[in-house]
C-alpha cells in the first residue's frame, strides 16, 4: 500500500501534496519558491483564486490533515501544474454528517486551457479511489454552483446525485451532490 502523502499517478497526471510550505510559497505569490517544492513548472493564472489555498491553510492547525490538503495536478509530459484537485478537510468532518457519514468533500479546479480534456475527472476519479483504498472512504460530497454547467456535467457523470441545496457565504446558491464509491464499484 502506498504512504498516504505520495503522489498518486494516472496515466496522464500525477496529484502531488502540497504540504503547508508549498501552500504559503502560492500564497505569497512565490513563483520561483513554489515551482522548487513543486517540481513542476506553474502557470501565472494558478494564483488567480487563492481562497480554497487560503482555507486549506487553516485546515493545517489539525496536525493529521496533511494527506487531505490540496495536491497539485501536474500534466505528467509537459511536466506542467494544470489544476488543483482537494479535500476540504478529513474525512467525517461535523458540517457533512447532516448528508452522509464516512464523507469528505471534493473540490477541482484546472486552468482555462486545459479544460474539456478529462482531466478534472481523472484527477477526481484518482483522489476518490485513492481515499477508499488508503483510508475506507465511501461517501464523496460535492457542491457546485447552479450556473457552473461544466462541473454540473462533470459530477454528474461520476455518479453523484443531487442531495440538497445549501447558501454558501462566499458562492451563494450551491447545490450538495453524493456519491457514494460502493454503488459505483
Amino acid at each position: 500500500m502506498q504512504k498516504s502523502t505520495d503522489d498518486i499517478i494516472t496515466p496522464r497526471l500525477i496529484l502531488r501534496l502540497m504540504n503547508k510550505e508549498m501552500i504559503s510559497n502560492f500564497l505569497k505569490n512565490d513563483l520561483e519558491g513554489a515551482t522548487l517544492l513543486l517540481k513542476a513548472k506553474i502557470p501565472v493564472e494558478m494564483f488567480d483564486h487563492p481562497g480554497s489555498l487560503r482555507y486549506g491553510l487553516k485546515q493545517f492547525e489539525d496536525s493529521d490533515y496533511l494527506p487531505w490538503s490540496a495536491r497539485a495536478i501536474i500534466l505528467v509530459d509537459e511536466d506542467q501544474m494544470i489544476g488543483l484537485v482537494r479535500f476540504h478537510s478529513k474525512p467525517n468532518p461535523e458540517y457533512l454528517k447532516e448528508y452522509a457519514t464516512n464523507a469528505v468533500e471534493l473540490g477541482y479546479r484546472i486552468i482555462k486551457d486545459y479544460r474539456k480534456k478529462g482531466y478534472a475527472t481523472e484527477a477526481a476519479t484518482a483522489i476518490m479511489d485513492w481515499a477508499n483504498i488508503n483510508f475506507g472512504v465511501e461517501n464523496f460530497i460535492a457542491s457546485v454552483s447552479p450556473g457552473n454547467k461544466d462541473s454540473l456535467k462533470l459530477i454528474s457523470s461520476l455518479g453523484f446525485e443531487k442531495i440538497g441545496e445549501v447558501m454558501d457565504d462566499i458562492d451563494g446558491l450551491e447545490y450538495v451532490f453524493l456519491r457514494n464509491i460502493i454503488k459505483h464499484l
